[in-house]
């Protein structure tokens, strides 16, 4: 009897994970034919089918969602071994899958990438940017290695390295720009604008911006920073951003940006990975880098 081959299960897992053939064609760069042919082959290897098929999509059946959990610990056994090969070369080469928060990436990610692929040219760095409930599934899952998010995640099977500490800032319309900067537990009776629900900031500023008692007066919700701020520069609230994004989200939005006063609120951003993986100790130099890079960009904007 032959045996599934890691082809098929990648494949499988891909479906799985789409609930659709062609996006999970799509993802593992293959038609959607021999991706379907391969799944076909799964099940005639396995002797039942393992997904119910109808017009507009997919769904695993009972022993689809038995396979799908060994075949995650299989891929994921696979994917350790490769990086075990890599850490035993001295140096980090190969394949980084590397998870990033959108209220971080456009920031962060132009200089990290600079500085990882001139210290490891060896290195094939892929980028996925998304939320941090997704991040962390992913990296659960062995679909990234390593994710740079806010602190604490609390997962017990991740390691959690801070890397650096930053404020946010309020962002309201130019015409403000001489009012007093309110106080936090008055925040909630203005017109709040914030990221839609999913994104870790949107929790944090929350927690700073709500009293107790009291939920604020109006909430927004926006897909990006950059449009919360283009928002406010049309009149229509307030918002918050990090001190990271201030540069670039500002610069073409008709807004004034003031500073809470003390306690400031902030977040701590840190690299996190499995506990188990191979690589831990080429995670902590990727740490050093990102902690620099995000020092002299702190260091330019305050030169600015």
């Amino acid at each position: 009897m032959p045996s599934p081959t890691l082809k098929q299960l990648r494949y499988f897992e891909a479906v799985a994970r789409h609930n659709h053939f062609g996006h999970a064609a799509e993802t593992c760069a293959i038609s959607q034919p021999a991706l379907s042919m391969q799944i076909k082959e799964l099940e005639t290897i396995l002797g039942t089918p393992l997904f119910e098929r109808g017009p507009r999509h997919v769904r695993l059946t009972g022993f689809g969602e038995e396979v799908r959990a060994q075949a995650r610990t299989i891929l994921r056994a696979v994917d350790d071994l490769q990086a075990m090969a890599r850490a035993a070369q001295g140096e980090l080469t190969g394949r980084l899958r590397l998870g990033v928060i959108p209220t971080i990436a456009p920031y962060l990610l132009p200089a990290v990438i600079g500085r990882l692929m001139r210290d490891y040219p060896g290195l094939d760095l892929r980028v996925r940017e998304t939320v941090t409930p997704r991040l962390l599934r992913e990296l659960d899952e062995g679909r990234l290695d390593a994710a740079i998010v806010a602190l604490p995640v609390s997962e017990p099977a991740l390691t959690e390295v801070p890397l650096f500490t930053e404020e946010f800032v309020l962002v309201r319309p130019a015409a403000e720009a001489d009012l007093p900067v309110p106080r936090a537990d008055s925040l909630h009776r203005m017109r709040l604008l914030l990221l839609e629900e999913g994104h870790c900031f949107r929790d944090q500023a929350l927690s700073f911006c709500t009293a107790p008692s009291a939920r604020p007066r109006e909430l927004m919700d926006g897909s990006s920073l950059s449009t919360l701020v283009q928002m406010v520069g049309a009149g229509m609230g307030v918002t918050l951003i990090p001190e990271m994004a201030v540069p670039v989200e500002t610069r073409s939005a008709d807004v004034a940006v003031a500073r809470f006063d003390a306690p400031r609120p902030e977040r701590t951003i840190g690299l996190v990975w499995r506990q188990a993986s191979p690589l831990a100790s080429r995670f902590q130099r990727i740490a050093e880098a990102v902690r620099d890079i995000a020092r002299d960009l702190a260091t330019t904007r305050r030169a600015t």
